[in-house]
């Protein structure tokens, strides 16, 4: 007979939040306008904005840009399975409805070590009728614990072509925590036709504002953060063949016409480099 005291995962997740320390996942969904997230993550997010004014509009442009990176995996590369890395709080255009519009029968794994990333995914990122769609908690940093969990192995076709997404989130990962080692593994696990969609925050559109004071408001969150360059970017896609345009800024990978992504306060850029390559 089951125990009906016992907490259930979602009281169990809940319990492992600590509200008084920002995660970037939260202060991401705080700064979309979202409402899953708690003071530490607003004094952050409100932190960041002062240093750099149009960061609302730049993760705008970054969350346009996984949208019309998935749509084009899905209707265009004929891609159907999804390993979304990272991905954070549920909001409008997420992976799975972005992809089965396309492809109902399209295949997403959701990863997340956010316990609130969880809670609601669980609840909300339920997928198409035939596609099938899971959440399940991991660190990026750890590929092989993520590539062997069974709701991938059981979701996941590894013989056919995978995208692994990894949008946003690389650049919580310090150079001491190996991350172009960390990204080679993800790449070796797939076979070739598989892609991988990347974006990463840049200071190369802010030539005048300096790093540690760009990444002052994440030093007390869960992950500091790194600003990576062209060059440092590019070399995640190593030995995988750029989709055209490249990696460029990400409000210029294929902009929607209805797009107004000249319109970013603070220079104008989303501050963001954004990519698709195959593996050959």
């Amino acid at each position: 007979m089951p125990d009906l005291t016992a907490p259930t995962p979602a009281e169990h997740a809940l319990k492992r939040i600590n509200t008084a320390v920002a995660h970037p996942a939260r202060i991401y969904d705080y700064l979309l306008g979202g409402k899953d997230n708690y003071a530490a993550d607003r004094e952050a997010a409100e932190n960041l904005v002062k240093v750099s004014p149009g960061t609302r509009e730049g993760v705008r442009a970054h969350r346009a840009f996984l949208r019309r990176t998935v749509r084009h995996l899905a209707a265009e590369a004929g891609i159907s399975q999804f390993i979304d890395i990272g991905a954070g709080i549920p909001t409008q255009g997420n992976t799975h409805e972005i992809a089965q519009e396309s492809d109902p029968d399209a295949r997403v794994v959701y990863v997340d070590n956010d316990p609130i990333v969880l809670i609601h995914g669980r609840a909300l990122m339920t997928g198409s009728p035939t596609g099938v769609t899971k959440v399940i908690e991991a660190d990026l940093r750890q590929p092989e614990a993520i590539l062997s969990h069974p709701d991938v192995t059981n979701v996941i076709d590894f013989d056919r072509p995978v995208a692994v997404i990894l949008a946003g989130v690389l650049h919580f990962v310090t150079d001491e925590e190996s991350p172009y080692e960390t990204v080679e593994r993800y790449k070796a696990a797939v076979c070739p036709g598989s892609r991988l969609l990347l974006s990463h925050i840049t200071l190369d559109f802010a030539p005048h504002v300096r790093q540690e004071e760009f990444t002052k408001p994440y030093d007390k969150s869960t992950a500091p953060m790194v600003p990576r360059t062209h060059a440092d970017v590019l070399r995640f896609f190593q030995g995988w063949d750029l989709v055209d345009p490249g990696l460029v800024e990400v409000v210029r990978w294929r902009p929607d016409q209805s797009e107004r992504h000249d319109h970013i306060p603070g220079g104008g850029h989303a501050w963001a480099y954004g990519g698709v390559a195959t593996k050959p």
